[in-house]
């Protein structure tokens, strides 16, 4: 009955005839109010009632539901209260898969989450958690997916993250976390996702940032979205969608959201073909990390709305295959390197509200965009902006001048040619003929005989014409 609009209409102190293993109830209508008769099954290992349109708290039973479940799915439900603070491992001691995603769960996540050792994925995205990332997380240590995004938790990310080496998803991203990122998360050396997004992290943008991850495909912005940063650097035809889970209707459905050219992109099934890193709108300072234009399979790049300084490098040319560029509201300063206009994919220039100087290389794919693209950049002038660089107008005022000299040389010697021209043709024969006297006479004999010849044609069309009118 998965993936239906059944409606499940039974009274609350129904008792179901039956034990079953397995309830498939995903988009079937089950609500407001949870289902008593579900603490009577007692040999559950499948649950899923994702989309159910369930409204109610969740009874305290319902963790000691059965102790042989191994997937509980109750995601994109309005599900309220908290978690447990008691030992749910020791109820649920085979959990394998774990998701209430998209409900208004509220309190904190208890630190008995850490008894779970089974668990492969969790997933309490889309949710009003607050509080802290338990640091009792790492002790389940079979975990592959972690998804807390969409939340309210603050504080510091744990340093002993690092202890999950079986880690391949990672989302912390719309938190309010705090302070570095730390760099024990060089050492999950497996993960394929990295999702930080929209949170208050601070300082410098990490050195191991583009070397530390062999696998990774993505990364959220600090917000950092980055997919693929190790791997940018080849070809890829890794799928990513959906890694993790053997049940098609368990699959944990990879997803992120891509700000790019002023449009909020989504991307979930074609999840791999996104190459992109986005650092915007945090507090990140330091310089521009050079090691970024070695990955050469960027498409999108936006580290706008920081505090990052220093020059771009003129290796910057490399990402041939970068597609959006938005360095804006930053402190970057020193011209901006003619080495840009080989980059012949960037359809998206964004580098305004900086300090950079000198005159913009208006020259190849930089020719392309329009002064909005340079605004708020008091130094920086020439084309396409109004401001003329120094000794601009004065060299055009000296261009025009010389073309005006060199033009009226031109036409001198146009209409001298004209004169030499007709006058040659003219008395070069005449020198000829007043030469050789036997010449003339045949020059002019010859005129002779066709201005009569002229003459004869015309009279006899003329009787022609005379004669047939008669």
């Amino acid at each position: 009955m998965d993936s239906n609009s059944f409606r499940l209409d039974v009274s609350s102190n129904w008792v179901p005839p039956f034990q079953v293993r397995e309830i498939f109830l995903g988009s079937c209508h089950m609500g407001p109010t949870f289902p008593a008769w579900l603490q009577t099954q007692k040999n559950l290992q499948y649950l899923d009632l994702s989309n159910a349109s369930i409204s109610s708290i969740i009874p305290t039973w319902f963790w000691n539901i059965s102790s042989n479940l191994q997937y509980l799915i109750f995601s994109h439900n309005q599900l309220q209260g908290q978690l447990p603070n008691s030992n749910i491992g020791e109820f649920l001691p085979n959990l394998l898969f774990l998701s209430l995603s998209g409900n208004q769960i509220t309190g904190t996540i208890p630190d008995s989450i850490g008894h779970l050792s089974t668990l492969e994925v969790i997933d309490f995205s889309s949710n009003n958690l607050i509080g802290t990332i338990p640091s009792t997380i790492n002790n389940c240590s079979s975990l592959i997916v972690l998804d807390l995004g969409n939340n309210n938790l603050s504080r510091m990310i744990p340093k002993s993250l690092d202890q999950l080496q079986l880690l391949k998803s990672l989302h912390l991203n719309h938190n309010k976390l705090s302070g570095e990122l730390p760099s024990s998360l060089q050492n999950l050396t497996g993960l394929d996702v990295l999702d930080l997004s929209y949170n208050k992290l601070s300082g410098q943008i990490p050195a191991w940032i583009g070397t530390a991850f062999s696998n990774l495909n993505m990364m959220g912005e600090i917000p950092i979205t980055v997919v693929d940063l190790k791997a940018m650097a080849q070809d890829h035809n890794m799928s990513i969608s959906s890694l993790y889970h053997n049940r098609s209707s368990s699959r944990y459905e990879e997803r992120l959201i891509v700000i790019t050219k002023g449009l909020i992109l989504e991307y979930n099934i074609t999840l791999s073909l996104v190459v992109s890193i986005d650092l915007s709108d945090n507090n990140l300072s330091g310089e521009f990390p050079e090691g970024i234009t070695k990955l050469f399979g960027l498409v999108f790049l936006n580290l706008s709305m920081n505090y990052i300084t220093g020059r771009i490098p003129k290796s910057i040319s490399k990402l041939h295959q970068l597609s959006s560029l938005d360095l804006s509201s930053n402190k970057f300063f020193g011209s901006i390197p003619t080495s840009m206009s080989l980059l012949s994919s960037l359809g998206y220039l964004n580098m305004s509200n900086n300090n950079f100087s000198d005159k913009i290389p208006f020259i190849g794919q930089m020719s392309t965009f329009s002064e909005l693209a340079f605004a708020g950049n008091p130094n920086l002038c020439g084309t396409p902006l109004i401001i003329k660089c120094q000794g601009e107008g004065t060299n055009k005022g000296r261009s025009d001048v010389e073309d005006k000299i060199v033009g009226g040389f031109v036409d001198q010697w146009f209409y001298l040619s004209i004169g030499l021209g007709f006058a040659v043709g003219i008395l070069v024969p005449y020198f000829v003929l007043a030469m050789r006297r036997s010449w003339c006479d045949a020059y002019f004999d010859l005129v002779d005989k066709i201005v009569k010849w002229l003459l004869f044609r015309k009279r006899m069309t003329y009787a022609k014409n005379h004669a047939q009118r008669k």
